[in-house]
């Protein structure tokens, strides 16, 4: 994801057609180091097609209405709010040492 995000920073500010080598200098400056592979893949695939036409199909995607758009969405949506569902930890009880006074319950 962050090799995506180095090519989006480099067309946001102006590089319309950004090199592999454009894409290691920034994630490098960013303090990341930078798949090679990665960088090299993203670059190829997005090689002569236009980085905002790009995002506004898959924004347009993803707000797609009607019964099959709503049914893949909610379906995805199922199966992920299921992945992520977990079991709560147990509560630990712990002691506070005579925090509060002593253990005496009258108060």
């Amino acid at each position: 994801m962050r090799h995506v995000a180095a090519y989006a920073l480099l067309v946001l500010g102006g590089n319309d057609s950004p090199s592999a080598a454009d894409v290691t200098k920034v994630l490098k400056e960013a303090g990341s180091s930078p798949d090679e592979g990665q960088v090299a893949k993203i670059c190829a695939a997005l090689e002569g097609k236009q980085f905002h036409e790009l995002v506004s199909a898959g924004l347009a995607s993803l707000s797609a209405s009607g019964p099959a758009g709503g049914a893949t969405a909610g379906a995805s949506a199922g199966a992920a709010a299921k992945v992520v569902e977990e079991e709560p930890e147990p509560e630990e009880e712990v002691d506070m040492g005579g925090l509060f006074g002593g253990d005496d319950d009258g108060y």
